[in-house]
C-alpha cells in the first residue's frame, strides 16, 4: 500500500507544479493576440490590468503571473500597431 502511495505522490507533485506555473503577461497578451488576428478581428485591444482591476468595458481573456494580473480584451478600442512605413517612391 505504501508503495502505491509513494508512486502516486510522485507522479501528482509534478502536475500541480506545472499548472500553476506563472506565464509571463506580455508573452500571453502576444499569443491571445495572435489568436485574433488569427481569425480576422481588427479594432481591438488588450490590456493588462491587475486582478482586482475592473473590467466593466471589456472582457477578461486570460490571466498570468500567477493571477495577479489579467488581460482584458476590448473591441472597438484601436489596437496599438505599428505604423506601416511609407513608401520612397516619387
Amino acid at each position: 500500500m505504501k508503495k502505491w502511495l509513494v508512486i502516486a505522490g510522485v507522479l501528482f507533485v509534478p502536475a500541480c507544479g506545472y499548472a500553476q506555473a506563472a506565464k509571463p503577461c506580455e508573452e500571453l497578451k502576444t499569443e491571445i493576440a495572435a489568436k485574433l488576428d488569427a481569425k480576422g478581428v481588427k479594432g481591438y485591444s488588450l490590456d493588462i490590468v491587475a486582478k482586482d482591476a475592473d473590467a466593466a468595458d471589456g472582457k477578461v481573456v486570460g490571466t498570468c503571473e500567477g493571477g495577479t494580473k489579467k488581460i482584458v480584451y476590448k473591441k472597438g478600442a484601436a489596437a496599438a500597431k505599428t505604423p506601416a512605413k511609407e513608401s520612397s517612391n516619387p
